[in-house]
């Protein structure tokens, strides 16, 4: 496990991020990624009847619906164990194969890191 403070100041920013918007938005899942441009798009679990989407699914979305080329890295807060394979595609869709996804529990500890693909 790895405690926010060590991190990268730019990836402990988009940890932040998504554990606020799990918190404010009483949902399952707060995601974050940061773009090539070093802009951030954070998002919640989107559970709706016609439409549901993971936080970093949402996230990757807004991110592709501003302009975002690519992506550097994503972050999201959840109590599963890892990322999921839908999330990964859809970080690698955008940021490539080899682009960290920051796993991390609802306290904001990153469990693990693992690549997008």
């Amino acid at each position: 496990m790895t405690d926010t403070h060590e991190l990268d100041p730019e990836d402990r920013k988009i940890v932040t991020l998504a554990r606020s918007a799990r918190a404010r938005n009483g949902v399952p899942e707060g995601a974050a990624v940061r773009d090539e441009t070093g802009r951030t798009y954070v998002a919640g679990t989107v559970d709706l009847p016609s439409l549901k989407l993971s936080a970093v699914q949402t996230a990757v979305a807004m991110a592709v619906a501003s302009g975002a080329k690519a992506l550097e890295a994503a972050a999201v807060v959840t109590d599963a164990g890892t990322a999921s394979d839908a999330d990964r595609a859809a970080v690698a869709d955008l940021g490539g194969p080899g682009t960290p996804v920051l796993v991390a529990g609802p306290d904001g500890v990153v469990r693990l890191t693992v690549t997008a693909g």
